[in-house]
């Protein structure tokens, strides 16, 4: 498990009825939805110039997530989802998740821990072709490791 003593992104989430199944827990493949969340408004906030690179033909593709639960949620819980760089290699970059679910003033428990990789690819003429990670990106990043 990551110490929260190191720097990460958060997006912070209030459980819906519509995340639930039946039985009233969180349904597990929300979990892996909100990683997408969080990714977004990671990019939103400390790398917007992306969007227009996306215009142009850039595709962050996910190829890997992952989630390990180990605790249920329900719904109205607040969960933090807690987002570092755990690697990045030539066109990939690797991010690992830590769900916190809120118990009150300044208390937490650890819910699910969650990895996902993306490639950056140039879409061109149809084709697309590996292609490095944008600059900015890589400096957002490298703060949250």
């Amino acid at each position: 498990m990551t110490s929260k003593t190191t720097r990460a992104y958060e997006y912070r989430h209030v459980v819906g009825f519509e995340e639930t199944n039946l039985v009233g827990n969180v349904y597990y493949a929300n979990h892996i939805r909100w990683q997408g969340r969080c990714r977004e408004m990671f990019l939103r906030d400390y790398a917007p110039e992306l969007s227009q690179e996306m215009k142009n033909g850039l595709c962050l593709i996910t190829t890997r997530c992952s989630c390990d639960y180990l605790a249920e949620l329900s719904a109205f819980d607040e969960v933090v989802i807690r987002m570092r760089l755990a690697a990045i290699a030539q066109n990939r970059v690797t991010m690992s998740f830590e769900y916190w679910r809120c118990k009150g003033r300044d208390a937490e428990e650890i819910v699910a821990l969650g990895e996902q990789q993306i490639v950056c690819m140039q879409r061109s003429a149809g084709v697309l072709e590996p292609a490095p990670i944008p600059k900015g990106l890589v400096e957002a990043l490298r703060s949250y490791c």
